[in-house]
């Protein structure tokens, strides 16, 4: 079978179909995996990540053109040096130094503009004596960095010309707009996209033919080593791209859709839409999935969770000398769950219910019947062996503070989907839609879900999509918020079973 190769303009001939090849292909770490390279279209030389160094370039202009005002007669130098480190951390921590599709420095300066303002902001109170002189360093700094980002983006698009500078890029969908993706990205190198091929589950519109079908996606992606992967809306079910999307997300690889009716104007704007030549492309988050995202939110864990065990020391002493002497039995209570990537944790507990006399399991019997008849009769038996202590431990949470030491462990995140016990949890992720992608991130002793009182004997089917509605739209601001909210709701309900004990008694 003679085919035309869209990526270099040359025939090549092809002895059997490329998904079949790709089928009986090692991974593209091995160099003896290779040997059919021509056929499988894998770049002439290795390409390498060149995002680091552009954003690394970008990072020194930046400063550079944060700091030229200082040298100007008058100048606030300790002040307008504060600001300057200041103004860096705020770019750099607003994701302002990650390399854009298209540049336009011009179009970055009304985003630049604010984000100098808060450097200002934050500084200024500690340089009341050089306000003004700081206030005319901020005012200079701005046109200065748009400079500073036009001379090195017209350096970035001058690499990209040259095949310097690119990143592999594969098309999902062999429609129409597919094919001028890829033909845009041949004839505009300036936008530093390389096509390799596209997938589809359709027929192509020519004689070029697909790397494979949809569920090819995680094969083609580590044999050519894609950084960027732009989705055309095509005959694809919804289901099947949502699958896409996140499964591209977690190999750290940037995903693009074009919006659909884009061509009638109802396309999105705002940081995150770029233009590839008139084809609008809507960069999907994923801040959760980021490797420094987690990096950052490890660390965040580890000193919480470690302040909070030394503060809270005694209290946990003396919480499991009540537990001891409220009734036989050990003080915690273990159980396995199903955690981040569907792993095997051990989650901790204070004991709550009387052990049984019959030696059952420690979660509670087990009953045939459906999921809901199951969980029904646990709550029948968790009521009926609950202590008077368990009973108050449960009300106000305090039963769940030895997972603190899960999380400094590694095992849980102070925020994320609630851990489910490992039976239910792979029931729910063969019927529940989207349950399965809850385990993309860390479980958490708090959650999404559980602030808006999706916890206990309510729809696992509303708790999934709060829980991926979580990760997908991850924010440090957002876990703070959820940490405030669950701290108030423990309060409420910790008062609540006060006054309910005064009363009774």
């Amino acid at each position: 079978m003679t085919e035309v190769s869209y990526e270099q303009g040359r025939t090549s001939r092809r002895p059997e179909p490329l998904r079949r090849i790709l089928a009986d292909v090692r991974p593209a770490s091995d160099p003896d995996a290779l040997g059919s390279a021509a056929d499988l279209h894998l770049p002439e030389r290795e390409v390498r990540d060149s995002a680091p160094v552009v954003r690394a370039g970008l990072l020194v202009l930046d400063a550079v053109a944060l700091a030229l005002p200082m040298a100007w007669p008058g100048g606030a130098v300790r002040a307008g040096a504060a600001f300057v480190v200041v103004a860096l951390l705020v770019l750099a921590c607003s994701g302002a130094h990650r390399p854009r599709i298209t540049l336009s420095a011009l179009d970055e300066a009304p985003r630049l503009l604010p984000r100098v303002g808060v450097a200002l902001l934050l500084v200024a109170p500690f340089a009341s004596s050089a306000a003004g002189d700081l206030a005319l360093h901020a005012a200079w700094a701005v046109p200065c960095v748009v400079i500073g980002r036009g001379l090195g983006y017209a350096a970035v698009r001058s690499a990209r010309r040259h095949r310097v500078v690119e990143e592999l890029t594969l098309v999902v969908g062999g429609g129409r707009l597919g094919m001028q993706l890829l033909a845009t990205m041949q004839e505009h190198p300036e936008f530093g996209l390389r096509g390799v091929g596209f997938l589809t589950d359709g027929s192509p519109l020519d004689e070029r033919e697909p790397l494979g079908h949809l569920e090819d996606l995680d094969l083609v992606l580590d044999t050519y080593g894609v950084r960027k992967v732009v989705v055309a809306y095509g005959p694809t079910r919804e289901a099947e791209l949502v699958d896409l999307v996140r499964s591209a997300a977690l190999r750290d690889v940037e995903v693009y859709v074009v919006p659909r009716f884009f061509d009638v104007g109802m396309s999105p704007g705002g940081p995150d839409i770029e233009d590839l030549w008139g084809i609008p492309l809507h960069r999907v988050r994923r801040a959760a999935l980021r490797r420094g995202a987690r990096r950052v939110k490890r660390v965040i864990d580890v000193a919480v969770s470690g302040v909070a065990l030394t503060l809270l020391s005694p209290v946990m002493a003396l919480l499991a000398a009540a537990v001891r002497i409220s009734s036989p039995g050990p003080v915690l209570f273990r159980q396995p769950r199903t955690g981040h990537g569907d792993a095997r944790i051990e989650i901790l507990k204070f004991r709550t219910l009387r052990v049984p006399a019959a030696q059952q399991p420690a979660d509670g019997p087990r009953t045939s019947g459906s999921t809901r008849t199951t969980m029904h009769a646990r709550q029948v038996d968790v009521e009926q062996r609950q202590t008077r202590l368990g009973n108050v431990l449960r009300r106000t949470s305090l039963d769940e503070l030895p997972q603190l030491w899960n999380i400094l462990r590694g095992d849980m995140s102070l925020v994320g989907p609630r851990p489910e016990e490992c039976t239910y949890a792979a029931q729910f992720a063969d019927s529940v839609h989207g349950y399965r992608d809850r385990h993309r991130l860390a479980v958490g002793l708090t959650g999404w879900a559980q602030i808006h009182g999706l916890r206990g004997d309510t729809s696992i089917e509303e708790r999934a999509r709060f829980d991926n509605a979580y990760i997908e739209q991850w924010s440090l601001w957002r876990d703070v918020v959820i940490l405030i909210r669950t701290t108030a709701a423990v309060q409420r309900q910790a008062l609540h079973t006060a006054v309910r004990t005064v009363t009774s008694s």
